[in-house]
């Protein structure tokens, strides 16, 4: 009796300060989050967000687990991430340029990412833009 061997890939999405880490195993299409099922997780939008590119696979995600490990950010930011992660990890799991294409053509920032970053903080003030008021009379 031979083993199967069991090919795991894993990929990485940042979006803001969230920073997201997707292990795609081959498996029965469960995907969690955090050790959550994607079927509970809230907010709502937040979910529909990180569905978009198991949509947009059609039925390559159903033979696969993917575990989604996502710390830092917004809950916004978070389902980004998270999105971008799952769509890198679904690229190379079946190495299908169709895919990529379709990520592409639907929203560039899914495979691709997103660089804007938060501007640092300057002196003056309690933020990178803003500046202490002050007053004449």
């Amino acid at each position: 009796m031979a083993k199967m061997k069991r090919t795991v890939i894993v990929a990485s999405g940042k979006r803001k300060t969230a920073i997201t880490r997707a292990t795609t195993t081959s498996g029965k299409g469960r995907i969690r989050i955090n050790k959550v099922p994607l079927e509970i997780h809230a907010p709502e939008v937040a979910k529909a967000k990180i569905l978009e590119p198991l949509r947009l696979a059609k039925d390559a995600w159903q033979n696969v687990d993917i575990n989604v490990n996502i710390r830092d950010g917004g809950f916004m930011g978070q389902a980004d991430a998270a999105r971008m992660a799952i769509a890198r990890g679904l690229v190379e799991w079946t190495g299908s340029s169709a895919l990529e294409t379709a990520y592409m053509t639907y929203d560039r920032s899914m495979p691709a990412g997103d660089p804007r970053r938060k501007q640092a903080r300057k002196f003056g003030g309690p933020g990178a833009r803003t500046r202490k008021q002050k007053s004449y009379r």
